[in-house]
């Protein structure tokens, strides 16, 4: 016995509600991300993609929607923070310094990968001072 596959129901969105609903909590500097679990949970659309064509981000690119810093890269700049934050505290650490040193590795080496793929301008530079500023 085969199961036969369903087409992805929508909820009762159709593709442009959706399209409205991504662009409507774009607006309020949610990360694509976030709008997928809100459309998922709030409103059944389990699959952006199906029901558009388009992914989430790809709806924020097109208005322009998406932040300056992407999501991943953010998250692990707010990462380094804490653990700055946490170093200070406790000096004498070291799996606290080790771990961020890893962080801030990741942190230059996705750097890199978006410089090259054109989402971060080419002079942007990871420095701690500027991590505090971003995440406040």
């Amino acid at each position: 016995m085969t199961k036969e596959k369903k087409p992805v129901a929508a909820g009762d969105l159709n593709a442009e509600e959706i399209r409205r609903k991504v662009i409507e909590f774009g607006n309020q500097a949610r990360a694509a991300a976030e709008i997928g679990m809100l459309l998922r949970d709030q409103f059944g659309v389990p699959n952006v993609f199906k029901a558009t064509g388009k992914s989430v981000k790809e709806i924020l690119a097109q208005e322009k929607l998406l932040p300056e810093i992407p999501e991943d890269l953010m998250s692990l700049i707010r990462r380094s923070v804490t653990q700055q934050r946490h170093m200070k505290e406790n000096k004498k650490d070291q799996t606290a310094k080790r771990g961020y040193t890893l962080t801030v590795s990741k942190i230059r080496r996705l750097a890199v990968y978006y410089q090259r793929e054109g989402l971060l301008p080419a002079s942007w530079k990871y420095s701690p001072e500027t991590a505090a500023l971003l995440v406040k």
